[in-house]
């Protein structure tokens, strides 16, 4: 069985015809039926059921298009790894990134980029809601959390933990919490932006995750004025730690439950699939770079 082969079914099932694959990979419409045909022969089973309208995957088919996916995708990053060195990259990205990302860990790596790239301009949007890239034209996006829209293509960057953590000082007037459940005699300073509510924070427990239900005197959907309360000893905060690594490391916060603490969100990099060939060169360059610079940026559990 052919790389290639995969490839090609993999095509055939995005575009619907196999004029509109041959037109794409330069071959004949007899080409890439016959194509399809030895790669049928080889799995001995039937991947399509052809009408002179439409064509519509067998079982087997269904199959076999999650592996022919993985391959393309495979073999497109190949190619990506190793072309472009050297290239003039020019344009424009707008991108959206989550306050946190843009505030802590992208700012100063979007500046890096555009001073090794002069022909290239970004336009960064920290916004936490999760926004429509094609309606806003957006070419690449930074996102925590679940993704279900199987139109956009994501990559998994890392996993961010969240922690509970207050002021030393706090700490001194009020106790040490001994379990999530001592939380609810607390003032509990709510992030609004969090997928399961700002009072509701997520801790492990011996039948798996479970939610405490907090309150407190302050809510923010910012997370920079949520930091700023938090260090001025006037409650406990339930924060991802990249917000308050360094305060944890000089000791101006304090990492209360730490074997507890149940929230951990998948940090991604997504974008729409294009075919745009000079706007694929850019993103290409792009993704790689901000995804590589969120890595190395993005603090380690103290």
């Amino acid at each position: 069985m052919r790389a290639d082969d995969l490839i090609l079914f993999s095509q055939v099932v995005e575009l619907g015809t196999f004029s509109k694959v041959a037109e794409q990979n330069n071959l004949t419409n007899s080409v890439v039926s016959k194509r399809i045909a030895r790669l049928e022969e080889q799995l001995g089973v039937r991947l399509f059921y052809r009408t002179t309208r439409k064509l519509t995957l067998t079982e087997a088919g269904k199959a076999l298009l999650a592996g022919a996916k993985n391959v393309t995708q495979a073999t497109q990053e190949a190619i990506d790894a190793v072309t472009g060195f050297g290239e003039n990259i020019t344009g424009h990205i707008k991108m959206s990134v989550p306050t946190i990302s843009g505030d802590l860990l992208l700012a100063d790596a979007v500046a890096e980029f555009c001073d090794q790239h002069p022909g290239l301009t970004v336009d960064m949007s920290l916004d936490n809601r999760f926004v429509d890239l094609v309606e806003g034209g957006y070419d690449l996006v930074i996102r925590t959390g679940y993704l279900a829209d199987s139109s956009l293509i994501a990559r998994h960057i890392l996993d961010s933990q969240w922690v509970v953590c207050c002021s030393p000082s706090y700490l001194a007037r009020h106790g040490q919490p001994q379990r999530p459940e001592d939380l609810l005699q607390r003032n509990c300073l709510q992030y609004a932006y969090q997928t399961t509510g700002a009072s509701e924070w997520e801790f492990k427990g011996a039948q798996g995750n479970y939610i405490v239900r907090v309150s407190g005197s302050f809510s923010t959907d910012n997370p920079t004025a949520l930091r700023r309360v938090a260090l001025r000893g006037s409650g406990i905060a339930y924060v991802p730690r990249c917000l308050v690594y360094h305060d944890l490391l000089e000791g101006k916060l304090v990492d209360i439950l730490p074997q507890q603490v149940g929230k951990k969100l998948g940090v991604y990099a997504v974008y729409p699939f294009t075919r745009q060939p000079p706007k694929k060169r850019i993103l290409r360059h792009s993704r790689r770079f901000f995804i590589c610079a969120y890595k190395a940026l993005l603090p380690a559990a103290p």
